[in-house]
């Protein structure tokens, strides 16, 4: 499975631009280092339910009317869509990532979650309380942990982590797993044998001067 994540992918490494925007107390790390300070742990399932993570909630506004979802679609439009009654939106222009795809319907995105809600029961928020569940699954605190893809990349996505699923389009998948491994980092949630094990042939790989950007949630 792993020989087949990897095929397609460059050779050269992808940098991920370190921006003077960066907040001070985040941690900058290369994926190599990053995926060194990952918990390797046994995952488990048991008692997940979806609604064991409420969302969308209010947002970070809650006097602006737009839930979660609209939110996030607001701060990663190219083009803003127009915004109408109780937060209904229109028109707009959006990059999805994973396949490189433009879209111009917000109807037609889905937010994924970067760790998805299963992935991140099995890793360490079956432990959680609901308030950071509900914390998790809302986070707007850090660029890649909710972002706008097309609907088609993110049910093909579903809960599946890095061993078994990357985006379609082989560009991206450097910015991917590094997102992926900053959002575990951001919420010190462990990984299973053969994720480490796949992250790891990442970072030893075309990936290896990718930078893992991360604040740890609050």
């Amino acid at each position: 499975m792993i020989k087949n994540l990897m095929r397609g992918l460059a050779l050269s490494a992808v940098l991920v631009p370190l921006l003077s925007a960066t907040p001070a107390q985040a941690d900058v790390l290369v994926l190599p280092d990053a995926v060194g300070k990952l918990s390797e742990a046994v995952e488990s399932r048991n008692g997940y339910q979806r609604t064991s993570f409420r969302h969308w909630n209010v947002g970070l506004d809650p006097a602006d009317g737009c839930h979660t979802r609209s939110e996030v679609l607001l701060a990663e439009a190219l083009e803003p869509p127009q915004i109408t009654g109780s937060c209904v939106l229109s028109g707009g222009r959006w990059f999805s990532y994973y396949d490189e795809q433009t879209v111009t319907d917000p109807a037609k995105l889905d937010i994924d979650h970067m760790v998805p809600l299963a992935e991140a029961w099995d890793s360490g928020a079956s432990a959680w309380t609901a308030q950071r569940r509900e914390a998790y699954a809302n986070d707007q605190g850090a660029e890649g942990s909710l972002v706008a893809v097309t609907a088609r990349t993110n049910r093909q996505k579903a809960d599946k982590d890095v061993t078994d699923w990357l985006p379609p389009a082989t560009g991206q998948q450097c910015r991917y797993v590094g997102e992926w491994v900053a959002t575990k980092l951001r919420w010190n949630l462990s990984v299973d044998k053969r994720e480490l094990e796949a992250l790891k042939v990442f970072a030893d790989g075309p990936c290896e001067n990718t930078a893992v950007v991360y604040t740890p949630a609050p």
